[in-house]
């Protein structure tokens, strides 16, 4: 990390009094010092809280800096709420670079002479521009002649130089909080920094993007809830993707959505059940579901289709955590809290040493106050973020698999009421979870497992008679193995209790023969002596 850009990020985060972050009762003499002596870096928006100050600094920062204040906007059990919401309203749109430069990124990626060879109507000025990447729109002129409307996503020049160099730093930052702030093991800054850095790496390879489209794409082919553009594979590469250009109404503009009849109760109980399905039916979850990668096709508003674009984060949920995640809702759906404490527990999220009891009642305490009011207004994401800030008290070990979940639900359930406030997340989510977990448990379920067990054993199945004799025929060997190994063992302990035998024989002669010599009897030392010697020369000898 160079010296320049250290001193422009202390400047940048100083110039916006972003050290009033710190209480003044953490800070030592010397710091206090140090930061009044710097009369050029003073606070230049006093006017401003310190919520707005954080998003405009990282906002001049750059686009890494802006892409980590979107993540920490998620971690609301970090924060308080008022820097939360701030961070929250770091948009997508930043300063795009040159298109002409973008043009000769996407002819060296593509192996082009001339942009013209396989696109043409290629727009250089964006049509979009976020943090990691820009999109600009063309036409693919296709094997079989037709032509067909796309985007194009290309990755920042030296970008990755730039997100390495900055990572390095916030990783330096990261340690000296935790070391240095009273509270920056809360905090927890090196694991945030460390979930960042996988994050921000992988938007970096478009090709991993392009093979979580791919396969959001079939989970929901043909379906009514969700439609994935297309990707070129073909044309795809690690800082190009080339896909589907699609036509919709951006899920935040409700004006438009309302305007043309779009069914909004439908859509966003449709939001939900597409959240569901893909965590518990797919175990793979579209995990940055924020509006800007969200649309609605413009194609029959009375039953209304999401369109989701931006497939460089998903998340994954092995079988037990999905089973675990799901009863824990019902239970919560039914207010079972001894239930959910257990879950947690059998689950390993926390040690299993935890009393059920005292962690059934911090759950209580909680939750019971939530339920108090209507469903309808109830925040599911609220309430699946404090049970995980009640268990961590408890030594809950962090799970990456659940962040990405609740920032989801949290997009989720947020979307689901902007388009609908009347929506009910309880009353939608609960039959699905429970039919879910009866054909998880049920017979329906032993039934599906042996189905999905049965080419391995159809395989296995010749190969028995084999093992079996193999088996049978090794038993008897193991078995006298087994007995020799025993019978040597048991010598071993009987002769290592004769020389402790004689060990404990020749220490109490030799003591005895010193008390003896101390004393001024030679003549009864001596024979003692010679035993001590006589037990411990036995001693090392068998």
């Amino acid at each position: 990390m160079s010296l320049s850009r250290f001193y422009q990020i202390q400047k940048t985060l100083l110039q916006y009094g972003l050290d009033e972050l710190v209480p003044a009762q953490w800070q030592p003499w010397w710091a206090k010092a140090a930061r009044h002596s710097m009369f050029w870096l003073q606070n230049q928006h006093p006017d401003k809280t310190v919520g707005v100050r954080l998003r405009l600094a990282l906002q001049s920062l750059g686009p890494v800096w802006v892409k980590f204040g979107q993540m920490l906007s998620t971690r609301r059990d970090l924060f308080p709420p008022e820097l939360a919401d701030e961070l929250a309203k770091l948009q997508d749109k930043v300063e795009p670079f040159d298109g002409t430069q973008a043009q000769k990124l996407i002819e060296k990626a593509l192996g082009l002479t001339d942009i013209s060879d396989l696109f043409c109507d290629f727009a250089v000025i964006p049509l979009a521009s976020a943090s990691i990447a820009q999109v600009h729109t063309a036409r693919l002129k296709q094997p079989d002649g037709t032509i067909a409307d796309v985007v194009i996503k290309v990755i920042r020049p030296d970008i990755e130089r730039q997100i390495q160099a900055d990572l390095e730093l916030m990783a330096d930052l990261a340690i000296m909080a935790a070391k240095f702030l009273p509270d920056g093991k809360r905090l927890r800054p090196r694991e945030v920094v460390a979930e960042y850095r996988k994050t921000i790496l992988d938007e970096l390879d478009l090709q991993r993007e392009a093979a979580n489209a791919i396969q959001l794409r079939r989970n929901f082919e043909n379906s009514e809830s969700l439609y994935i553009p297309f990707v070129y594979s073909d044309h795809s590469r690690s800082n190009v993707m080339v896909m589907e250009r699609i036509y919709g109404i951006p899920v935040s503009d409700n004006a438009a959505l309302e305007a043309q009849g779009t069914n909004m109760e439908l859509l966003a109980q449709r939001g939900v059940e597409v959240f569901f399905t893909q965590v518990f039916r797919d175990s793979f979850f579209h995990a940055d579901m924020h509006p800007g990668n969200i649309f609605v096709s413009y194609n029959t508003p009375h039953n209304p289709q999401f369109i989701g674009i931006d497939c460089g984060i998903v998340g994954t949920l092995n079988r037990e955590d999905k089973r675990y995640l799901a009863e824990n809702f019902v239970a919560f759906f039914n207010r079972d809290y001894r239930k959910v404490a257990q879950l947690h527990v059998d689950s390993g999220w926390v040690p299993f040493d935890t009393s059920i009891e005292e962690f059934e009642s911090a759950i209580r305490t909680v939750c019971e106050p939530i339920f108090q009011k209507p469903l309808a207004e109830i925040s599911f994401g609220q309430v699946l973020m404090n049970l995980f800030n009640t268990a961590r008290r408890f030594n809950m070990q962090v799970q990456p698999q659940l962040v990405l979940l609740q920032k989801t639900l949290l997009y989720i359930e947020g979307l689901g009421r902007q388009l609908y406030p009347q929506l009910d997340l309880w009353k939608t989510a609960k039959p699905f979870l429970e039919d879910w977990v009866k054909q998880q448990m049920g017979p329906w379920a032993m039934l599906m497992q042996i189905k999905e067990n049965l080419p391995f054993w159809a395989e296995k199945l010749p190969e028995m008679p084999t093992l079996l004799h193999s088996y049978l025929q090794q038993q008897p060997k193991q078995q006298q193995q087994l007995l020799q190994q025993l019978q040597v063992l048991q010598q071993r302990q009987v002769q290592q209790g004769a020389d402790l035998k004689l060990a404990v024989l020749a220490g109490a002669a030799l003591l005895s023969a010193t008390v003896l010599l101390a004393t001024g009897w030679p003549l009864l030392a001596a024979p003692l002596a010679v035993c001590a010697l006589f037990f411990a020369a036995k001693a090392v000898l068998s």
